[in-house]
């Protein structure tokens, strides 16, 4: 399937063809579909509820909270190679430890954890694979092996729950 990317500020629109009867479109090459949708490649699956109002805002400001914390502990899989300056020789000066963190990492790390300890172990599943990983919701319904339209009810609860913890009103 081809895309058009457009790059506009934090948006990355891309023009996708809509499927017919759950099937995608045949096309030929250069021609658009007959019916086509424009989706921001750059939203994040919660923010996406968010747009259509299926989480409210302290929701969302709670989930926002929670990847935050997420990211600055730096939780997440390193998918490259490190940069870090490699030692310079027989200098007293050498390159940081990579199992050395931060205080500030430390912190986020045991704030991340304590939200998830208090939306619990049923719910903390999607609520870190929405909002965490990225996934979106059907992608984290079937992961966990839940019916369609399962996610989101669970998902606002967790983000409720999330919302006690950080003391949002």
């Amino acid at each position: 399937m081809k895309e058009r990317g457009i790059r506009k500020a934090n948006r990355l629109l891309a023009e996708r063809p809509l499927p017919r009867d759950g099937r995608p479109r045949t096309q030929t090459r250069g021609t658009r579909p007959a019916r086509s949708v424009t989706v921001n490649l750059a939203e994040s699956p919660l923010g996406w509820l968010r747009a259509r109002g299926l989480v409210n805002g302290r929701q969302f400001e709670a989930g926002e909270a929670l990847r935050g914390d997420w990211e600055l502990a730096s939780l997440g899989p390193s998918v490259t190679m490190r940069w870090d300056a490699p030692p310079p020789g027989r200098s007293a000066r050498a390159a940081p430890d990579p199992a050395e963190s931060t205080l500030v990492q430390l912190a986020a790390k045991r704030r991340f954890e304590a939200a998830v300890a208090a939306v619990g172990a049923g719910l903390a599943d999607i609520a870190w694979r929405v909002v965490c990983a990225g996934e979106g919701m059907r992608d984290a319904e079937q992961a966990l092996g839940w019916p369609a339209r399962a996610g989101r009810v669970v998902l606002t609860i967790a983000l409720d729950r999330l919302a006690d913890h950080y003391r949002l009103k």
